[in-house]
């Protein structure tokens, strides 16, 4: 696993996740109430024995390099290191990342080191755990110059994804991204078979997607990122590559989902909260690695609480909350209602000071205060709510943008640092 480095792609502007994407990349977006998107393909890379990881970032990166920094560091000894390479300008080149292969063409340099033989490129804004070690020595087998993770799926979600065609042998031949013509669709179709040599019951699964994870050989990586000027790999650089080089699938039959849309980011957060969660954090051998923040346990005093996550720091007092993530250092007043919902907490505990000068202005304390009532919503952090607060889409509207919340998919979100003085009713 030495000679294999590990690219982490921190994504472009994140508009579908916007407002959580306002002042943070995609990477940066908190997780199930401790953690970041980030930490996922991290984590996977150091539960796999690998330990030479860039992250590529652009966009609002601040806090992004923050966590990152403040939450992985490595001894002297380990020959490990974590590095964010940011877009910059050079005297070769002025413009900015352009995609995903044009964030790793414009770092190649970083990458061609002694000894290094493969290069492992991952996204930063997906939930799923996997060994990669499994998909290196696969794709040793195989003598295969690029290996992409793929993942069998039903028709109806074909429309979203890339989907690849595979032949008798297990080559990949075809790739088309995000297929709308139905005829395209049929011929793609793959056969039970296929998917019962690799030990998977297709279970009315006929395609196999890509999942964004891609493994190639340094010589390979080179040569194609030098010879082209596409700019991303799903639409540009893997469509080509299978005409003329040995391109295989490694077949994964586990939970992963995209967190690209405020629908999907809300469903699998509130998923993670579940009596049976598609996707465990309770894994001794496989955790989870996140910034220790110190944060004293929760403070819960007279509350019901139904299929929730609680994290550290918080102070519930008199609430009830049901099937929610309630995120650190949440603090939630008397009487209050959370239900269906993402509270992603604070970045700090208020000082007096700041509490009385707040007060001065009329401001609520961070956090919720007293008699609220809060459903199908998400509250990111720093958010000042006063009291009497009701937050709920009764109207179920799809989509909306007012002047101190916003809704998509149904959704309210309410967006960092707002501040809704009591009484308010959205």
């Amino acid at each position: 696993m030495d000679n294999v480095i590990s690219v982490i792609l921190g994504g472009g502007r994140g508009t579908r996740l916007y407002p959580l994407t306002k002042e943070r990349s995609k990477p940066a977006v908190p997780l199930a109430g401790k953690y970041r998107l980030i930490d996922i393909p991290i984590s996977n890379c150091l539960n796999s024995g690998l330990n030479k990881i860039y992250v590529l970032t652009q966009f609002n990166s601040a806090s992004l390099h923050r966590h990152i920094t403040r939450a992985y560091k490595f001894d002297n000894f380990s020959r490990g290191f974590i590095e964010i390479l940011a877009a910059t300008q050079t005297m070769e080149r002025m413009d900015w990342y352009q995609g995903t292969a044009d964030a790793v063409r414009q770092n190649l340099r970083f990458f061609n080191q002694p000894n290094i033989e493969h290069v492992l490129i991952l996204s930063g804004d997906q939930l799923y755990r996997m060994d990669y070690e499994h998909l290196i020595r696969e794709h040793i087998q195989n003598r295969a110059e690029v290996t992409i993770s793929a993942i069998p799926v039903k028709r109806n979600d074909a429309h979203g994804l890339g989907i690849l065609k595979i032949d008798e042998q297990g080559c990949i031949t075809g790739f088309h991204e995000k297929p709308k013509d139905e005829k395209i669709i049929d011929s793609l179709s793959l056969s039970a078979s296929i998917f019962n040599r690799q030990g998977i019951n297709a279970n009315g699964r006929t395609l196999l997607a890509s999942m964004g994870i891609y493994l190639f050989n340094l010589e390979v990586l080179n040569g194609i990122l030098k010879q082209t000027h596409t700019s991303d790999f799903g639409k540009d650089i893997i469509p080509e590559i299978i005409k003329t080089r040995r391109v295989f699938p490694y077949f994964f039959d586990g939970y992963w989902e995209d967190i690209g849309t405020i629908k999907s980011f809300y469903e699998a957060n509130l998923n993670l909260a579940s009596l049976s969660p598609s996707f465990t954090l309770y894994s001794e051998k496989v955790p989870i690695y996140t910034n220790p923040l110190f944060l004293p346990g929760s403070t819960i005093r007279n509350c019901r609480i139904t299929q929730s996550i609680i994290s550290d720091g918080c102070r519930v007092d008199n609430a009830e909350i049901h099937n929610s993530v309630i995120g650190i250092r949440s603090v939630l007043g008397k009487s209050t209602l959370i239900q269906n919902s993402i509270i992603m907490g604070a970045d700090y505990y208020e000082t007096e000071s700041n509490i009385q000068a707040n007060r001065l202005k009329k401001i609520p304390d961070t956090g919720i205060g007293n008699n609220c009532r809060i459903v199908n919503a998400i509250i990111d952090k720093n958010v000042h709510i006063g009291e009497q607060v009701t937050i709920e889409n009764v109207k179920k509207t799809e989509h909306l943008d007012a002047d101190n919340y916003m809704i998509r998919d149904s959704i309210v979100i309410i967006p960092k640092g707002s501040i809704l003085p009591s009484h308010t009713t959205i």
